[in-house]
């Protein structure tokens, strides 16, 4: 074998060993979420939390997400890319196993800290997956976001089933830790050789420069608005499906196949971007999707819940899949893949975190699944007029230490 052939196995074992890793890491992105609200139940009975404390408690993690997303750039530009996504798994693995201590203090401090973690280490993906991966990361955002719709369906549907096999509803809560801990240990020892590249002096902050780019808030948007959709689905699903008579484990299996049902959308979600021109037709028809899940789920037939949740989680997964890849896309290196990471998750969590909470002041306040329907179709056109705007074929490039879009 000549030494062509030779680097070209070592790339190809390189690239097999870093899919592989992602995929690991992906699947342990969701869980932390989803395992919550089908036990919503439980955990007021026992605590007898309010509809909006229950609310609370399902939007500090999107709002974390927010909040500690911009951190990754930062983290990344000083420790490596590698070592913050180790240490991201680190405080997630330590966040899940603080949920299963006896204080409610401690569940929400431990669901605030798995928010944080999530946050961290979702930005840091597309940003080695740029690198790694620079002509076909795009497609490989559809296959790690695969594994975390794949990781939010077992969160979703063995989360009750684990609660009785344990005897707690807690203990199946920090039961996750187990898989951050494997992820952890996996990424520890095949991560790709750090490779830091901090900014020099003279340039500007990534917030700066990508807050002045419309481009920038653009995907924001999108990724916010469809967050918020997402976020809602995991933590009220399961309720507004028990309002309509269903069982604690059923609503629970109900959010899962939803889940599970984004699997294939988000891995062909790319693959869709790539037939148009740009990626606003696509855009539209998974949101389309969405929105005729969501109504049949919530004001359609009882019978039919099984097809509305199967195309809510066709629409979903293909909608943050595409949010992954717009990221990909309209970056023009991997260094501002991570900022517009960093940005796009950071602001649009935030907003995203509006969503659950409002669920929970409406449910407060007794309001009906017509009203929450409404709420929900609101963010669905919110977000096609972002993806209008987003999907557009541009990309953000660097000029004159600012960036600008081309």
């Amino acid at each position: 074998m000549n030494d062509a052939s030779l680097i070209a196995a070592r790339h190809g074992r390189r690239l097999t060993l870093f899919i592989c890793l992602m995929l690991l890491v992906g699947l342990n992105l969701r869980p932390a979420l989803s395992s919550l609200s089908p036990l919503l139940g439980r955990i007021q009975q026992e605590t007898a939390l309010t509809p909006l404390g229950i609310g609370t408690l399902t939007t500090l993690p999107v709002l974390c997400l927010g909040l500690f997303a911009p951190l990754a750039p930062r983290l990344a530009r000083r420790l490596g890319p590698e070592r913050a996504l180790s240490l991201g798994l680190l405080a997630l693995a330590a966040a899940l196993a603080i949920r299963a201590l006896p204080s409610l203090w401690l569940l929400f401090f431990g669901t605030l800290l798995v928010g944080g973690a999530i946050g961290v280490c979702g930005s840091l993906l597309p940003s080695l997956v740029k690198r790694e991966l620079p002509r076909g990361a795009d497609l490989m955002t559809g296959v790690y976001t695969m594994a975390l719709c794949l990781g939010g369906a077992l969160g979703a549907g063995i989360s009750v089933p684990l609660a009785e096999l344990l005897g707690s509803w807690s203990l199946s809560l920090a039961s996750w830790s187990l898989l951050a801990l494997a992820a952890l240990i996996a990424w520890r020892l095949g991560m790709p050789q750090p490779r830091p590249e901090p900014l020099s002096s003279d340039q500007p902050t990534p917030a700066v420069s990508l807050l002045r780019s419309p481009l920038a808030w653009q995907v924001t948007g999108f990724m916010g608005s469809q967050s918020s959709l997402a976020y809602i689905v995991f933590g009220w699903l399961p309720v507004l499906m028990q309002r309509r008579g269903l069982g604690e484990g059923e609503a629970g299996w109900l959010l899962a196949m939803s889940v599970m049902s984004q699997l294939l959308a988000a891995l062909g979600a790319p693959w869709l971007a790539r037939l148009g021109r740009d990626q606003r037709l696509a855009a539209l028809l998974l949101l389309g999707a969405s929105a005729g899940g969501i109504l049949i789920l919530l004001l359609g037939p009882l019978e039919a819940r099984w097809l509305g949740a199967a195309l809510l989680g066709v629409g979903q997964g293909g909608c943050f899949s595409l949010a992954l890849t717009l990221i990909v896309l309209r970056s023009g290196t991997h260094q501002l893949a991570g900022q517009l990471s960093g940005m796009a998750q950071g602001i649009g969590y935030c907003l995203a975190a509006l969503g659950p909470l409002s669920v929970g002041l409406l449910l407060q306040f007794g309001a009906g699944n017509r009203t929450i329907s409404l709420l929900l179709m609101v963010i669905v056109s919110l977000a096609a007029g972002c993806a209008m705007l987003a999907g557009r074929q541009r990309r953000l490039e660097v000029a004159d230490g600012r960036a600008v879009t081309r």
